[in-house]
């Protein structure tokens, strides 16, 4: 096998199979090769090299004709990926073409292979994680709609609040990722661009045919040709992995709110069930949300790499000793976690099981206080906000103090029932008739899902 032995035990659960393709050994340097057939073939179209040379380079440039080990070890000696790579391509195809050998490599240099190579993987890897992104906010979008008007508990510093929806809830899961996407539209074009500046960006090498050869090669390769190359101007990196950080925190905030509502006492929301899944190596009984899990892993250790990126930023002159160095495993890195996390999401959010009468048996064990405002709300306005607001709070510690519903203690409460009819009070303390704007909050997180896909 080509491929060096790695660390594969968690591969599965954190990283979605298609990302760790494009950023495995041979998709490292498949995308670095493809840099060499295009360079070859944009040479060939100015006229700087023999067209019959094409031929013999392109058929050199496939992965599975290298030692991957041999190139990692050389590596450690030559400082980078390009170097080895590059001596092993000529030999490559001197074996069939001694001529086409001295036209490897024309005035390109090592960080140009590799900064496109990169550009060109992350080209195929923003096509996962968009596709991605499009189905999870198509299912959340459905699940938002499927439980619009299903009322749970809202929570506010771990506390009972005021009653909000499930749908609601989803749809603010659904609003992050349809900002996601938009995100990684306004992007792309800054990110999808050529790297070829030669030794310190001037492409002197090439003479009067540079931006002729700039412009073919960006054509060969479908890229964008930028104003400039960007051997030490990192933003275009960082913004793509700071928008990956916003997505895996996006998605760890899903995690969670999922992994507290399957919490024991809440028993409301549940991850799909699946066999094997969840269980524990000595608890019968065990359901863990392991996919919550792999949502909060990657939001907490993307940021960690994400710094680096951001601290690599400051390089040196015109080519970085180090800080660029910094950048070649993090980003992948980045990508393989959110990949994952978005596997993960789709399976969560596609089987998501709803424990709707546990959702209402939970609003209730306060026994009517969470809706307390409802009836402050309608109170103000005909005895005023403090006296209103004082009256409830009395009535309140006293159906605690007693363990009576508040329903109950208001019925007793002669200021409360000069103001308010039996029928008021049952409809206030009904938590389906104190949902506000949830329902709207929902159609116009949808709308905007749907207007993005359009």
């Amino acid at each position: 096998m080509n491929q060096r032995p790695g660390n594969q035990l968690f591969d599965a659960y954190f990283t979605a199979r298609d990302m760790r393709e494009v950023f495995c050994d041979q998709g490292r340097v498949q995308a670095m090769l493809d840099f060499e057939a295009a360079l070859a073939r944009a040479e060939a179209r100015v006229g700087l090299i023999p067209q019959t040379a094409v031929m013999s380079i392109e058929a050199a440039c496939r992965a599975e004709h290298y030692d991957f080990a041999a190139l990692g070890e050389a590596i450690a000696t030559a400082g980078n990926s390009a170097i080895p790579l590059v001596k092993a391509l000529g030999k490559q195809i001197a074996k069939n073409d001694t001529e086409a050998e001295r036209y490897v490599h024309l005035g390109a240099t090592s960080q140009d292979v590799m900064d496109t190579g990169l550009v060109l993987q992350l080209s195929r890897a923003l096509e996962l994680i968009e596709a991605d992104l499009m189905q999870l906010g198509e299912t959340l979008a459905t699940q938002a709609r499927r439980y619009a008007a299903t009322p749970l508990a809202g929570r506010t510093w771990l506390q009972h609040a005021t009653p909000v929806t499930l749908g609601m809830k989803i749809a603010g899961w659904l609003g992050a990722v349809t900002r996601s996407r938009q995100r990684l539209l306004e992007l792309k074009p800054r990110l999808l661009v050529l790297q070829f500046g030669g030794a310190s960006g001037t492409l002197a090498a090439l003479g009067e045919q540079a931006m002729p050869i700039a412009q073919a090669l960006a054509a060969e390769l479908q890229l964008t040709l930028p104003d400039q190359p960007w051997h030490t101007q990192r933003d275009r990196l960082v913004e793509f992995g700071a928008v990956l950080g916003l997505i895996a925190g996006s998605l760890g905030k899903l995690g969670r709110d999922i992994s507290l509502l399957m919490q024991t006492e809440a028993g409301e929301v549940f991850e799909p069930s699946a066999p094997g899944k969840g269980g524990s190596s000595t608890m019968p009984h065990k359901r863990n949300p392991v996919g919550a899990a792999v949502l909060i892993g990657a939001a907490t250790r993307v940021p960690g790499l994400l710094s680096t990126l951001f601290s690599a930023m400051p390089q040196e002159h015109e080519r970085s000793l180090g800080l660029w160095h910094a950048e070649w495993e993090t980003l992948p890195e980045i990508c393989c976690l959110v990949s994952g996390s978005l596997q993960q999401a789709l399976l969560v959010a596609n089987g998501l099981e709803v424990d709707a009468d546990r959702m209402t048996h939970n609003l209730d064990l306060t026994q009517g206080l969470v809706l307390a405002e409802a009836v402050s709300i309608v109170l103000a306005q005909r005895v005023g906000r403090d006296t209103a607001h004082h009256l409830l709070e009395q009535c309140c510690k006293r159906a605690v103090a007693e363990q009576r519903h508040l329903r109950a203690v208001l019925g007793d409460e002669p200021q409360v029932t000069a103001e308010l009819s039996d029928a008021e009070l049952d409809r206030l303390l009904d938590p389906a008739h104190y949902l506000g704007q949830a329902h709207t909050w929902v159609e116009r997180a949808v709308a905007e899902h749907f207007a993005l896909t359009a």
